[in-house]
C-alpha cells in the first residue's frame, strides 16, 4: 500500500522527513499527526493497511474485535493537516518487508532524518507467564522488539552518514527496567516482553557511542502507561487508567517526542544513562496542551 501526496509548496520540498514505524494507531498514528502538524514530511508504516484487516499474530480487545486504526486512516489525518505523507506496508518479522518498505520511503523522499522506533510484536504471548512461554514465543518477540528495530537502524545508518546526520528515537518501556509490580496475569508484564525492551534500550548508546561524532544522535525513551487503542482493550477504561494511574493520551507522548527531536535542550538529557521519561518531559515543558 502507498499513499502520498504531490507537493504543494517549496518549504515542504525541504522538509525534513520523519520514518514512525507501527503507525496505524496509538502513539505512532498520533506522532505521525503531531510531525505533520509541525512541518515535517511524514513516512509511515504499519502492517494493517485498511480498518478491520485480519493478521496473524493480532491483539484484540477482550471480546475478539479487532483493534480500530490503519495505515489507511493515519494517512488521512496526516494529509488533512496539510503535510505530504507516504505510507508503505511494513512487517517486523519479515527483513524483506522491512527492506522493501526503508527502500520505498527513501525512494519517494530520498531521505530519511528521523526514524522513530516504535512498532512493537503486539501478540499476547509476549506477557505470558513463565510456564506458558515457550521458546518460540520467546524468539518471535526478541524478533519483533530487537533484532527488527535493530535491522531498520543498521540498514538506515549509512544513509544518514552519508547525508550528514540523523536521528533514532527507539521507544522502550519501564518493563525493560524494573521488575514486574505483578504476575503478568495481574497487571505486570512478561519476561519476553521485558527481556525484548531491555534489549532495544542498548541501542541508542551504542549508536551515541560510535556515530555521534558523525552527526548521528539517538534516543531511548519510556512514555509510560499510554491510553493507547491496545492498552485500553488489556486493561480498560481509558478515563480510569489516567485517574487511577496517571496514564497519559497519545497526543501528549507525540508532543514529547517531537520536543525531543527538535529542542537544543533535547542532546543533554543522553548524559543520563537511564530512559528519557516522556512523561515528565510532558510535565516540564507543558507539552499535554
Amino acid at each position: 500500500m502507498q499513499t502520498q501526496q504531490p507537493p504543494v509548496a517549496l518549504a515542504a520540498a525541504v522538509a525534513p522527513v520523519v520514518l514512525v514505524t507501527g503507525a496505524s494507531r496509538g502513539i505512532g498514528a498520533a506522532t505521525a499527526l503531531a510531525f505533520g502538524r509541525a512541518g515535517w514530511r511524514v513516512a509511515i508504516v504499519a502492517r494493517t493497511h485498511t480498518d478491520q484487516q485480519n493478521l496473524p499474530h493480532q491483539l484484540r480487545r477482550p471480546d475478539g474485535q479487532l483493534l480500530a486504526g490503519s495505515l489507511t486512516t493515519t494517512a488521512a489525518a496526516v494529509q488533512a493537516a496539510g503535510a505530504q505523507v507516504f505510507a508503505h506496508a511494513m512487517d517486523l518479522m519479515s527483513t524483506a518487508s522491512m527492506d522493501a518498505a526503508l527502500d520505498a520511503v527513501l525512494g519517494h523522499f530520498g531521505r530519511i532524518d528521523l526514524l522513530i522506533n516504535n512498532a512493537v510484536y503486539q501478540d499476547r504471548e509476549v506477557n505470558a507467564l513463565l510456564l506458558a512461554l515457550d521458546d518460540d514465543a520467546l524468539q518471535r518477540s526478541l524478533l519483533g522488539n530487537v533484532v527488527a528495530p535493530f535491522h531498520l537502524v543498521r540498514k538506515l545508518l549509512p544513509h544518514m552518514l552519508a547525508q550528514g546526520g540523523g536521528q533514532f528515537i527507539n521507544v522502550c518501556s519501564g518493563a525493560g527496567q524494573y521488575d514486574p509490580p505483578a504476575p503478568a496475569n495481574a497487571g505486570g508484564w512478561g519476561f519476553a516482553y521485558g527481556a525484548s525492551k531491555a534489549g532495544l534500550a542498548r541501542l541508542a548508546g551504542c549508536i551515541n557511542q560510535e556515530h555521534g561524532a558523525q552527526g548521528v544522535r539517538a534516543f531511548s525513551v519510556n512514555p509510560g502507561l499510554v491510553t493507547t487503542e491496545a492498552v485500553t482493550a488489556t486493561l480498560g477504561d481509558d478515563g480510569v487508567l489516567a485517574k487511577r494511574y496517571g496514564a497519559m493520551s497519545p497526543q501528549a507522548i507525540a508532543a514529547s517526542l517531537l520536543w525531543l527531536a527538535t529542542d537544543p535542550r533535547a542532546p543533554a538529557l543522553n548524559r543520563k544513562p537511564a530512559l528519557i521519561e516522556l512523561q515528565a518531559l510532558v510535565r516540564e515543558h507543558g507539552l499535554e496542551a
